[in-house]
């Protein structure tokens, strides 16, 4: 299964499964080595005149450099040459002949050759269409701090450093709305490119969204603090968009990837968000032929632009499986008729497998849960981030709430993008290093499948990502913290208390109790909320406003200093209305 965000969408990366910290080898040379060629532009040939049915797409894989003789070859056998990366010594080809691969095997200097697809190659490769540019809605006047932002201390983080706008974050994915009035001012539109069908498409609007992944990516990256709608976890830095994903499809196949990591080494994008896996196969083995080269082309690519200093970041994927125990694969290829086959641990899912890629596994809107849906992995899984109910734009000057490890990937991308700010000499090893060290350590559940220590598990890895130690602060020395991470059901017209126990605290609570409330329901216009203090006094919190609004995610100020601090605190929420249910999420006291 491949979903951009649960229910929605078909390819995108939620889904995708993610890697091991290792890889088989792609061949008998060290691929550092081989990428490690002097930097060259990509060389484009030109296409075709004419696009024609039966056209397939090709990696043909040569040492790096000059790649004349190989490109001379392909003509002569059958193929053509639609774009040429010389520095990592990789071609793509398209050729409408069954035999092109095998041929081009026995040719002199060719090291792997390998189909990209089982499908044909659209003819809007020859002559893209630009995607759409939406009428943009009118802007929110809210922009409130939300739940996910304070579990990775974003919120906190921001007080210090917000982000520098020399730093630029690469988001590969489908596209992002740059008129989106909460990434137009953070949008770098000189870096930003369509990398769709293997070649860069540097047209105006060529990098726009042709779905709403890439946007909403965007947004848990790097949207404005400006009052308007939401708050990215790096608002401070620049975001380009970098267009991997076909129209149509929303695919992601290997040429595209190669395109799409190549430029950000070239265009010295700090860091990159990978939400996706590289179409068609889920995993690529190496004992085949055509998976073996895109293993090598994408490989030679993500170890170029690492080289030139970019990081990438990458979704661990959402079939709840255990990574470290690869079985079997029935959802690919799926560009065509998927197959069930069986997998060894050599079977990578790129680039979230590949060598220098963080792999982020998602977090339950609790924070310190494993998202139903994330996969784990022992040694496989890096650190985690929020998943689920993650809020941010999408394209039309709009915003929804999406779950994935699709979700969880860009807020340890806007991590990454904070730590290179506050030290602009860290390298990709050095950002990936520090992402792990100050994560948050979280401990196994009652779980069988969750095996490790505390400070790291299959299902965490190091911890929860930590945007305030990225940016060099520290949680301030406020008052005693108190929370209620337990689920409490709102029925339809009832009455549900949460009760937190306070002790430890002296004398009477302050007259700035500051009471954080995280509800989750589909009309809050119903809700009334209030505080009850250990003595029975009401203090009232929310009371049915809002209408049709999901959800209050909230802290509120409170005047408590009449109350004894210590006992039995509660929340209370009562539903006045039918049809619509939800429940108290979490909610916490800071004295």
């Amino acid at each position: 299964m491949r979903l951009s965000a649960l229910a929605l969408g078909t390819s995108l990366a939620l889904g995708t499964t993610v890697g091991l910290a290792q890889a088989a080898p792609l061949d008998n040379e060290p691929l550092a080595a081989r990428s490690a060629a002097p930097a060259a532009a990509p060389a484009i040939a030109a296409a075709p005149a004419a696009w024609a049915a039966g056209t397939r797409a090709y990696l043909v894989i040569t040492a790096p450099g000059d790649t004349t003789a190989v490109r001379a070859a392909i003509a002569s056998n059958g193929g053509s040459v639609f774009a040429s990366y010389d520095a990592i010594g990789v071609i793509v080809a398209h050729s409408t002949s069954a035999s092109f691969a095998a041929t081009m095997r026995g040719v002199p200097g060719v090291q792997k050759v390998g189909a990209t697809r089982t499908s044909d190659v659209p003819a809007d490769a020859y002559n893209p269409a630009l995607p759409a540019n939406p009428t943009q809605a009118a802007a929110p006047t809210t922009e409130p701090v939300r739940s996910d932002m304070t579990q990775i201390k974003a919120d906190q983080a921001w007080a210090v450093n917000k982000g520098s706008a020399t730093v630029k974050v690469g988001i590969l994915d489908t596209g992002v709305d740059d008129q989106h009035q909460d990434l137009a001012p953070n949008f770098n539109a000189a870096d930003s490119v369509s990398c769709a069908y293997g070649k860069a498409d540097t047209r105006v609007g060529a990098w726009r969204d042709v779905d709403q992944h890439g946007t909403h990516v965007a947004g848990t990256v790097a949207a404005a603090k400006n009052g308007k709608g939401a708050i990215g976890v790096a608002p401070g830095v620049k975001i380009s968009s970098v267009r991997i994903a076909e129209p149509g499809t929303t695919l992601f196949f290997a040429e595209n990837t190669v395109c799409g990591l190549v430029w950000a080494g070239d265009h010295g994008f700090k860091v990159t968000n990978n939400s996706y896996y590289t179409d068609p196969w889920q995993f690529n083995c190496p004992n085949d032929l055509d998976q073996a080269a895109i293993l090598e082309g994408v490989g030679r690519a993500q170890a170029y632009a690492e080289s030139k200093g970019s990081l990438q970041v990458a979704a661990a994927g959402n079939s709840n499986v255990d990574l470290a125990n690869k079985t079997t694969d029935s959802s690919s290829p799926n560009d065509s008729t998927p197959v069930t086959r069986t997998l060894t641990n050599d079977c990578l899912d790129i680039p979230a497998e590949l060598p220098g890629v963080v792999t982020v596994a998602a977090n339950g809107t609790s924070g310190t849960s494993k998202a139903s849906f994330s996969n784990y992995g022992r040694d496989v899984i890096e650190v985690s981030a929020p998943g689920e109910s993650v809020y941010s734009t999408v394209p039309g000057g709009k915003y929804a709430s999406l779950s994935g490890t699709s979700m969880a990937s860009p807020h340890v991308a806007g991590v990454a993008a904070l730590l290179a700010s506050a030290n602009p000499a860290y390298t990709p090893a050095d950002i990936r290093a520090k992402l792990g060290e100050q994560a948050t350590d979280l401990a196994c559940p009652a779980d069988a499948r969750c095996t490790g220590t505390t400070a790291k598990n299959s299902f965490f890895g190091e911890g929860r990502v930590d945007a305030l130690k990225a940016v060099g602060g520290s949680t301030p020395p406020a008052g005693a913290y108190f929370e209620n991470l337990t689920d409490y059901a709102i029925a339809d017209n009832s009455t549900v208390e949460s009760p937190l126990t306070v002790s430890g605290v002296t004398g009477n609570a302050p007259a700035t109790l500051k009471v954080g409330v995280d509800v989750k329901h589909t009309y809050i216009g119903d809700l009334k909320v209030d505080l009850v203090a250990p003595d029975g006094t009401v203090y009232t919190l929310h009371n049915r406003t809002g209408s049709g609004t999901d959800n209050i995610l909230q802290t509120y100020t409170v005047d408590a200093s009449t109350e004894v601090a210590n006992g039995v605190w509660k929340l209370r929420v009562n539903d006045n209305a039918s049809q619509d249910t939800g429940r108290i999420d979490a909610w916490n006291l800071t004295f």
